[in-house]
């Protein structure tokens, strides 16, 4: 093909442009809402399991929408090399916006059990194939309207619609959450911002409707250059194969762990290990999307001047080289406290390695019964990072705190005296004057739970576990008079600017990698896979390992490894593209 002209983008290939990264927007929108609100769909559709557990299981529902990106992308990457993009966006947003929609009606487990999981993860499932065939179309259509010299700075327009449509979906939860109280949010009020996506649906129909197809598309459609079996050229032919597997080892994965660890795991960090309100959190990711956002741009115009590799490699290795202490200093700005009962009185878990087990039950079957997993599920459900010390075979369980030894094994006489405990603060509190409502009715059902032939050890136990730590100065959440907001930020918004760095110039990148007549098909998939399983799974991998080590940081090895193996593969195999001529390269 003649090679497209070095020129300024005339007004109706950026209308174009401008839809399809509007389109895109609300999609990423549309996906991302449940990653933002994980937790509460935890209570709301896997409350059948323990709290650690039903955590990880949402973001394991989050993570199949993931899963089956790359089969979105070959499906939907072959349609689109043989029939066109245009078709196939509006098949996509049509699919994702109405799965998006029936989250937001589905009944809860109280109501339909076990149902309610299994339609929520299909949904999920439709929703991720819906988005396999998404970008790769995205990217493809912006790239080919793109004069040469400057795809990385119009495709890098691309690259910040999934940033802002979780700055959206941050944005509408904030707003819902604060017009309706938190309680009511995390009964009901979760449900609006799934709802009102019906509207960004029809808008964005509207907008696909409006686009034209992509000329250099047209051009080989018309002159019958088109794929018969894009599938076969792309995977079947060792040529073509070989980049798709270097793009994926040497490009996307670490893109894509550098990119979920940015936004994604650090909002989950902020919550759960940090005990941050989720408000505030959302506040703070949002402020850092806001300032970094731009750099999407920046990045992707100093691509097509020094080149895409070194800045996307870049990203990556600094990922690899500064997430631990980065995330320590995130500890120290968010929640001093722990960070200080952390440093001052570390816990340990002294126990037999026989008597411990995996703490994860996807099922809610299994029942962790032994010490030594007594012992970590209630440091779990705690947020309190522990290390582990190996004991002789058969000895119970000690958690450490400092210099307080809490044995996991209850004596009658324990009991007696909690429960004697807890009936002189409920006696307190109903004689004090004004009268606390929530404090009395939090004591009585300590007392209550005491009183249980079942439930008594377990509440002696985690009654003596919360007085260890609070000795220790362990906070039950992060004390807001402490967070330091502008240190929180700037720390935000580094792993933001870490974001842009290696998503910025990626699109440009995989379009200059692969020949028109396959670049849909042959793209998609490694970016899918790259950002569907290596990215995807991320939040649930780390927490896994979190969950079973004990250390909040251990789960940063998963995406420093994979940054760090990326900058090895990508420095030594990847080939520069930025100079590549699209329109010939087929």
């Amino acid at each position: 093909m003649a090679t497209a002209e070095a020129r300024p983008m005339s007004a109706e290939e950026k209308k174009v442009i401008f839809a399809s990264s509007l389109g895109t927007v609300f999609e990423w929108y549309d996906f991302y809402l449940y990653g933002s609100l994980a937790a509460i769909i935890a209570k709301q559709f896997f409350s059948g399991l323990d709290e650690g557990s039903a955590f990880i299981f949402a973001l394991l529902a989050f993570a199949a929408g993931f899963i089956v990106r790359p089969f979105g992308a070959i499906f939907f990457g072959r349609l689109g090399d043989m029939i066109g993009r245009k078709y196939t966006f509006l098949v996509t947003i049509l699919i994702m916006g109405s799965s998006t929609f029936l989250v937001g009606i589905l009944p809860n487990y109280a109501a339909w059990g076990a149902a309610a999981p299994i339609i929520l993860i299909a949904l999920r499932l439709l929703q991720g194939l819906a988005l396999g065939g998404e970008y790769g179309g995205a990217a493809t259509y912006v790239a080919e309207h793109a004069p040469h010299g400057k795809r990385g700075a119009y495709t890098s327009w691309i690259q910040t619609t999934a940033t802002l449509g979780l700055f959206l979906s941050l944005m509408v939860i904030l707003g819902t959450r604060t017009a309706i109280g938190e309680e009511a949010f995390a009964d009901w009020g979760w449900r609006v911002p799934f709802i009102v996506s019906i509207l960004l649906l029809a808008v964005s129909v509207y907008i696909r409707l409006s686009m034209n197809e992509s000329p250099a598309f047209a051009k080989m459609k018309a002159e019958g250059k088109t794929s018969k079996a894009p599938l076969s050229e792309s995977f079947g032919e060792w040529k073509n194969l070989k980049i798709v597997i270097l793009a994926l080892v040497g490009l996307t994965a670490g893109q894509a762990v550098v990119w979920y660890s940015g936004q994604f795991y650090a909002l989950f960090f902020l919550t759960q290990s940090l005990k941050v309100d989720g408000p505030t959190a959302n506040i703070m990711i949002a402020f850092a999307l806001i300032i970094g956002t731009p750099f999407f741009i920046v990045f992707g115009t100093l691509s097509d001047k020094i080149g895409r590799k070194p800045i996307i490699l870049a990203g990556c290795f600094l990922a690899a080289v500064t997430y631990f202490p980065v995330f320590t200093a995130l500890t120290k700005a968010a929640n001093p406290d722990l960070a200080a009962a952390q440093a001052a009185a570390k816990v340990t878990v002294t126990a037999d390695p026989a008597e411990c087990t995996f703490q994860f039950n996807p099922t809610g079957t299994k029942k962790f019964t032994s010490s030594c997993d007594i012992a970590k599920q209630k440091l779990a459900n705690a947020s309190v990072s522990y290390d582990n010390i190996v004991a002789p075979a058969g000895q119970p369980a000690v958690i450490k705190v400092g210099e307080t030894e809490v044995t996991t094994v209850v004596t009658p006489e324990d009991i007696a005296a909690a429960k004697a405990a807890a009936e002189a603060k409920l006696e307190a509190l109903n004689a004090a004057d004004p009268k606390d409502p929530k404090a009395i009715a939090a004591a009585t059902a300590s007392v209550k739970a005491l009183s249980g032939e079942k439930t008594a050890k377990d509440a002696t136990l985690s009654g003596k576990l919360s007085a260890a730590l609070k000795a220790a100065g362990y906070p039950a959440k992060a004390d807001m008079a402490k967070f330091d907001k502008v240190s929180v930020v700037i720390i935000l918004t580094y792993l933001v600017i870490l974001v842009t760095m290696v998503y910025g110039p990626i699109a440009a990148m995989l379009v200059e990698m692969f020949p028109t007549r396959i670049r849909y098909t042959s793209m998609s998939l490694p970016y899918h896979i790259g950002n569907g399983w290596f990215g995807g799974l991320l939040p649930t991998t780390a927490f896994a390992i979190v969950a079973q080590t004990g250390n909040m940081y251990n789960g940063l090895w998963y995406p420093v490894i994979i940054a760090g193996a990326t900058v090895v593969i990508g420095g030594l195999f990847i080939k520069e593209t930025k100079d590549v001529d699209i329109y010939a390269n087929d």
